[in-house]
């Protein structure tokens, strides 16, 4: 973006900020729509789930309205919308039991302490529909960024367990490419406090977030390596053969269940935990799979066909990390989550995959 874009683009929005705050209801819904997508994604990284994010951008922009002559003249209207969302997401995690005990049990463990991914239960999937925006606009010069590492379920997960000023900070800092003193105006702290905040927070990171995967090998196209390692894995539910699924789970791979608190690390931990299932046989059905993404990962969203049925039913959403050509996790959702993707809630027994709606990957 060019210098005279960049700043018709701000006088643009100190104009809107302006129309907001004199009670202009229209210029409001003009500013809601251009922000809603990036804050819902800045919520779901705060709370770790789409629904309740969703419900903290709707509680955000009726605070917005509410309280608009509190958005001080002259200055652009995304730093405020931000402060006020991430303050409604702060009120959200502080009258949830499950998440204040959960951090504050995380904050008291020494350095070092092992990771408790399984109590993060209220975690939920973002569709990569979502998270990819419809147009760009070239007029707008900040950006929501949007790797892998900062939105995949692993990452996801950790922040959850940082305390809450932690994680917004982290967010602000590291995410969003805020200043320390940015961030300290929208927490109202002061800078040391943004610095100690911040510090504690990469430290817990280093300890409990996985390592990041490493480089693929020169030369390899990543797309079609996971390509086929997820044709691999189709072909395994649907012909349900374990030997197939112990080729492409890496030994160490880790198998979760939101809100299930049980946690399968190793690759014969998890092949037990389909055995214990009835993979295979005949009272646990076939398995029709549909290719989806989700945080901007590999998903397959799996469809069951029992005996005496004549349509296949969602059963389970898979999401995979993949790692070196092997799956290295598995988080599995229930069926509840279909419908977010736009997947469909029965599969004719009949009807061919290709007729579903997919997403590339």
């Amino acid at each position: 973006m060019s210098t005279d874009q960049r700043m018709a683009a701000s006088a643009e929005a100190i104009t809107l900020a302006g129309a907001v705050r004199a009670g202009d209801e229209a210029a409001f819904n003009t500013v809601a729509e251009r922000y809603r997508r990036e804050l819902l994604i800045h919520c779901y990284r705060m709370l770790g789930s789409l629904q309740d994010a969703e419900d903290a951008v709707q509680d955000a922009l009726l605070r917005a309205w509410k309280y608009r002559e509190s958005l001080k003249e002259g200055v652009p209207v995304r730093p405020w919308l931000y402060r006020v969302a991430t303050n409604a997401c702060l009120d959200a995690i502080g009258q949830d039991a499950r998440r204040s005990a959960l951090a504050a049990k995380a904050s008291a463990e020494p350095p070092g302490a092992p990771s408790v991914p399984a109590e993060v239960t209220w975690l939920q999937p973002i569709p990569d529909a979502i998270l990819e925006p419809t147009t760009l606009r070239d007029s707008e010069p900040e950006t929501v960024v949007l790797t892998q590492e900062t939105i995949g379920l692993a990452f996801l997960t950790v922040i959850q367990l940082l305390s809450p000023q932690q994680r917004a900070v982290l967010i602000l800092c590291d995410v969003l490419g805020w200043s320390a003193k940015e961030t300290a105006e929208l927490l109202d702290i002061s800078v040391a406090a943004v610095n100690s905040a911040l510090q504690r927070a990469r430290a817990t990171l280093r300890t409990k977030l996985p390592s990041r995967r490493p480089e693929w090998p020169a030369g390899t196209d990543t797309s079609a390596t996971e390509r086929e390692l997820l044709r691999k894995y189709i072909e395994a539910c649907e012909k349900a053969d374990i030997g197939a699924f112990e080729s492409i789970l890496r030994e160490d791979a880790v198998c979760r269940m939101p809100p299930q608190p049980e946690v399968s690390v190793g690759r014969e931990a998890i092949l037990k935990l389909f055995t214990d299932a009835g993979f295979g046989t005949e009272a646990f059905g076939q398995l029709r799979c549909v290719i989806t993404r989700a945080n901007r990962q590999p998903a397959v969203a799996v469809y069951v066909l029992q005996a005496g049925d004549s349509t296949y039913r969602p059963v389970a959403l898979d999401i995979l990390q993949i790692e070196d050509a092997f799956v290295t996790e598995i988080v599995t959702f229930g069926p509840e989550v279909f419908p977010t993707f736009a997947l469909p809630l029965t599969m004719d027994s009949e009807g061919g995959r290709d007729t579903l709606p997919t997403q590339r990957l």
